[in-house]
């Protein structure tokens, strides 16, 4: 059963309105509350609901979701602030994978999405139980559920009989659906941060008499920035605070505060929450930091019995500088420009530093939020807000930690088509992860994972702040390249040359110019220039000259980018020529990106004002403005590339794959590693190929074998074999090259002396062909998922320190990985890297290697990975990749407890 199918535990959701409500399964204790949901409704409700009134219906449909569990049958309820406010149950009849369901919502909690996320939660419980069909009736005349069921994004089919209606709904959920439940999620979701990004009305709770408090820091910052609701503070014995009215309790206030701002010691934060709950608040900004565990449970308890969303604890505030609001509720030194960025962060001075960069850069910023530990509002939200605010064009992210990876990286990957999300990759040493993890309160995410999840998401995922800014201010200011070819052009030739260095150093090319371009060039700038790229233009060069330069470059198809590098001179002072100015001249008519280098620069970056509007950005060193470019090149490619796909696969048993997983793990209540004829079982079930084997228990068992497998050169392998025996190699387990019966029994009675207690039997295989040696592996991540991973292999082992459990093994250095499902595109990014790509595509003259086949296995082990959340750890190593096929010489598989996860459930927290 799915962790997320409500077995164990509730969960709450966001309803269309914003408002949150908890869905659980039902229990005896709910019947005489669910009987008066059926008794409160309207007679209409009620003849929808039962298609005729009966005075027993009510009861009896009580009697019926609260009875004894049984098989094929499920009920769920949805509850807020403790009444019960809708019902769906499914129930097979006790045979089969269809089964009848019905809904019930109570009256006045109409079209405010509770039928649709109760359905949601119902299908998701019902897929984990094999029900495949649900089937309904519906009166004709009930419009609302019919549309319900056809707006779901499953298939429905209607068949009408007479005043009724007969729903068949297939539950085998796709793309469709998850686009649909996607797009609900995102708009409940954006409601429901309306009362925190745009609120009406803000309380600030421990506002404080003195000087210095940070609840008294917030309201004067709300006040001085003008915000234009109402405002409140909430201080006892005091009628003002600030000029501002206060009064001794949130429920003591004359209005309901949308947004209440905590600022009370820890120990008083979770009563605090609870009376903002009760006053009808709805969302909370708690920057109080150091709660407990015990006061943190309450908190979040409030929070979701009250529907409250939370930000924080432990953060710099929120604020949103839209004209007509002009919200800062943070205690930042000072309030942010008004601008185009989003910006979420966990580190409130690393907060701070964003706002400050992005100020002076006249960027400004949208909306900001600092995390904090977060425990509610996330990035996922952010990200989601600012794709439908209207005034973000700009998405800038510090996160430490990921609490819903997965929405995170769907959110991410449609947000980032629309407008470029940069990040800092904080964390990235265990030292980092460390720090991460104390400062947030939140386990951080490993360096290889979230460097998969940034790439195929398309997230511009930068080393620090400063590069951030740095990139920011290039994505902001100029179009993306078309490419990576550079052109450098410099009036100090040692300035070029630095240049040139960075840009080849971030991955760009500086091509030679042809003839024609370098005639062009010479034609306009002083004599002695040299138009080559660099192009030197000597100090003599004048404004008219410099700005013809780049113009006739800007023009030329074989340059995507231009970077600037000037110094003063006295002979530009002495003619009055402003060579910055010929930067700025008119570039809304240059279609590719400029950029200075300006040594003597005082800030890292500026942004130039430009002639008619626009900026150019200057860097103070060329590394930075080079990295700036490839940056924006990365993100150019990526937006080119269309959408992957996950491709289909014949050939495919999950049912039987899962019995396999289901098996072993019934045997072995902790899991662990699977025996050489389990795995091969399990691959056989993905259609994985696997060079032919045998299994031998005994010496003579053993010569058999291999008397079978030998191929044409008569020789064959003998893999020892024994629980927990992970590197065969290091524990020289194998024995390779054996020729002929009696070095077939010598090698086995070897094993039987040295690994006499251990040894259980043998695996027995021809030599394998020649060809080039992979390696294709999966690691569970506990918060990401599987994480497929591929790179040269071989018998040397290294142990990959930054990988879960530290077991997978791989020579040629550290593969890449990307997260699974794989798509087209995830997998020829794989076989494509550098280190592989040569000996796959026929280096030196050798023939190519079956590149169809080892796709076809990465999407098969990718798929398995999708499948099984039971599957910890695979390691095929080594891959034989050859002209004739792939095939899987080696394989180790490890098995734990763990229940799937349904990516179609939505649920808070």
């Amino acid at each position: 059963m799915p962790e997320d199918t409500l077995d164990r535990t509730p969960v709450h959701a966001l309803l269309a309105d914003g408002t949150t409500v908890r869905i659980r399964t039902v229990t005896p204790a709910d019947h005489d509350r669910l009987q008066g949901l059926y008794e409160e409704m309207c007679p209409d409700n009620l003849r929808f609901r039962f298609f005729s009134l009966s005075p027993n219906s009510a009861r009896l449909a009580a009697d019926r979701a609260c009875a004894p569990a049984h098989p094929g049958y499920r009920a769920l309820l949805a509850e807020t602030r403790g009444q019960v406010v809708g019902v769906a149950e499914y129930d097979t009849g006790g045979a089969g994978d269809e089964a009848e369901m019905s809904i019930a919502v109570c009256d006045g909690r109409h079209h405010r999405g509770v039928g649709t996320l109760l359905v949601e939660h119902l299908v998701s419980a019902a897929r984990a139980e094999g029900v495949t069909t649900f089937t309904a009736d519906a009166l004709s005349e009930n419009r609302e559920v019919l549309r319900l069921f056809a707006d779901l994004g499953l298939r429905t089919a209607r068949r009408f009989e007479g005043a009724e209606v007969r729903l068949t709904i297939r539950l085998d959920a796709d793309d469709a659906y998850l686009t649909a439940v996607e797009a609900r999620g995102r708009a409940a979701d954006v409601t429901s941060l309306t009362p925190l990004l745009r609120p009406g009305a803000v309380a600030v709770a421990g506002a404080g008499r003195k000087p210095g408090s940070v609840g008294r820091a917030v309201l004067h910052h709300l006040k001085a920035g003008g915000y234009t609701g109402r405002l409140f503070a909430v201080t006892p014995n005091v009628s003002h605070v600030l000029d501002v009215p206060s009064y001794p309790s949130v429920g003591a206030l004359p209005a309901t505060p949308d947004l209440v701002v905590v600022a009370v010691p820890a120990a008083a934060v979770p009563a605090t929450a609870e009376e903002c709950g009760k006053a009808g608040a709805r969302a909370l900004l708690v920057v109080t930091a150091g709660l407990d565990a015990g006061q943190a449970r309450a908190l979040l308890a409030a929070c979701c019995a009250h529907g409250m969303r939370l930000v924080g604890p432990n953060c710099l505030g929120v604020s949103n500088t839209e004209p007509g609001l002009r919200l800062d509720a943070t205690f930042a030194a000072r309030h942010p420009r008004p601008g185009t960025a989003g910006v979420a962060v966990q580190s409130g001075g690393v907060g701070i530093a964003l706002l400050d960069g992005l100020s002076r850069l006249g960027i400004g910023v949208s909306s900001f939020a600092s995390l904090g530990d977060k425990y509610d509002v996330s990035g996922n939200d952010m990200l989601q807000w600012w794709e439908s605010d209207g005034r973000t064009e700009l998405a800038l992210l510090h996160l430490e930690s990921f609490g819903s990876p997965r929405a995170f990286s769907r959110t991410a990957r449609r947000v980032t088509r629309r407008i470029p999300v940069l990040t800092v990759d904080a964390g990235r040493t265990e030292a980092g992860r460390r720090a991460a993890a104390s400062h947030t309160a939140a386990a951080a995410t490993r360096a290889m994972t979230r460097q998969a999840l940034f790439t195929q998401a398309g997230i511009t995922a930068t080393r620090s702040v400063g590069e951030l800014m740095e990139t920011a201010a290039l994505l902001h200011s100029q179009p993306l390249p078309a490419g990576t070819r550079v052109a450098i052009v410099s009036n100090a030739g040692g300035a070029g040359v630095l240049a040139a260095d960075a840009c080849a150093e971030a991955g760009l090319a500086v091509p030679p110019l042809p003839p024609e371009v370098i005639d062009d060039l010479l034609a306009v700038l002083p004599e002695g220039a040299a138009a080559g790229n660099p192009v030197d233009t000597t100090a003599a060069v004048g404004e008219d000259g410099l700005a013809d330069c780049l113009d006739r470059l800007t023009r030329h198809p074989g340059v995507d980018a231009v970077l600037v590098a000037l110094l003063p001179t006295a002979v530009a002072a002495a003619t009055g020529d402003d060579l910055v100015r010929a930067l700025t001249r008119g570039p809304g008519h240059r279609a590719k990106p400029v950029a200075a280098i300006r040594l003597d620069q005082d800030l890292p970056v500026r942004l130039l004002p430009a002639d008619g509007g626009g900026t150019v950005p200057s860097y103070a060193e060329p590394q930075a403005a080079a990295r700036a470019l490839a940056h924006a090149a990365r993100r150019a490619a990526w937006l080119a590339r269309p959408v992957g796909t996950v491709p289909d696969l014949d050939g495919i048993d999950a049912a039987g794959a899962q019995e396999v997983a289901e098996r072993f793990l019934s045997a072995h209540e902790d899991g662990g590693w699977l025996d050489p004829r389990t795995c091969a079982r399990l691959l056989s079930c993905y259609g994985i190929p696997q060079l032919p084997w045998a299994w031998a228990e005994t010496e003579d068992e053993a010569v058999l074998a291999a008397q079978r497998l030998r191929g044409p050169d008569g020789r064959v392998v003998l893999k020892a074999h024994w629980p927990g025996l992970l590197h065969k190699s290091e524990q020289r387990a194998v024995h390779l090259d054996l020729q002929g019966d009696a070095q077939v029994r010598a090698a086995f009675r070897d094993f039987g002396t040295r690994f006499a207690g251990l040894l259980t039997g043998v695996v027995v295989q021809p030599l394998a062909a020649r060809g080039t040696e992979l390696f294709a592996g999966v690691v569970q991540d506990e918060v990401f998922g599987p994480l497929v991973l591929f790179g040269l292999g071989g018998t040397a082992t290294e142990v990959l320190g930054d990988l879960p459990q530290s077991r997978i093994r791989s020579t040629g250095g550290t593969p890449i990985a990307r997260l699974a499902p794989l798509t087209d595109h995830d997998v020829h990014d794989l076989i494509t890297a550098p280190r592989c790509a040569p000996l796959l595509f026929g280096a030196r003259g050798g023939a190519p290697a079956d590149l169809e086949g080892l796709e076809q296995l990465l999407l098969r082990l990718s798929r398995m990975a999708a499948d099984l959340p039971q599957l910890a750890e695979v390691d095929f190593n080594p891959v034989l990749a050859a002209p004739a096929g792939v095939s899987v010489l080696d394989a180790r598989v490890r098995l734990v407890p763990r229940r799937p996860h349904d990516p179609y459930l939505r649920r808070l927290r």
